[in-house]
């Protein structure tokens, strides 16, 4: 029996478009994607979402790739140095505490912020991970985020206020 011309499988037929903003459920800006050419036509090249890839943006999208990536590179090793000197790094917290060594406060990641600050590493309160407040006297770790993929250890000893 011969195939309806009209029935067949289209699906083969895309259109190339590089996203120019995040697009829900499709991707991210600069990504390269397949789409069906009546939703880029009708909903991303009119709300510039999207542009046709040509080959010249092709190309001026792998030479940004390529630059964001040697970017990435040099980043990544400069948090690896970084790491380097902050895993040797320990603080010194003097703070009041009561009976038992259990503390009025508690040591926060803004405070080990600042202490690194003062050491000369400026480092992000959000970047600093602590497990559980620090509430107790004695010698605890916390974990910076430096770069994806890279870390550092510090060591905080928290002693009784004079």
């Amino acid at each position: 029996m011969a195939e309806n011309k009209f029935t067949a499988d289209r699906s083969d037929i895309l259109m190339q478009i590089i996203l120019q903003k995040d697009v829900p459920n499709l991707g991210k800006k600069g990504e390269l994607k397949d789409v069906a050419p009546g939703y880029a036509r009708n909903h991303l090249l009119p709300r510039g979402l999207a542009v046709q890839a040509t080959p010249q943006r092709l190309r001026e999208l792998k030479q940004r790739q390529e630059k964001q990536e040697l970017i990435n590179q040099q980043l990544e090793e400069q948090a690896r140095a970084q790491a380097e000197k902050l895993n040797k790094v320990e603080l010194d917290f003097k703070m009041p505490a009561g009976e038992g060594g259990r503390l009025f406060g508690s040591v926060t990641p803004a405070d080990v912020s600042e202490k690194l600050s003062e050491k000369g590493f400026e480092i992000d309160k959000k970047d600093i991970d602590i497990d559980q407040p620090i509430k107790s006297l004695g010698n605890h770790s916390a974990v910076i985020k430096l770069h994806p993929g890279t870390k550092a250890e510090i060591f905080i000893n928290v002693d009784k206020d004079a």
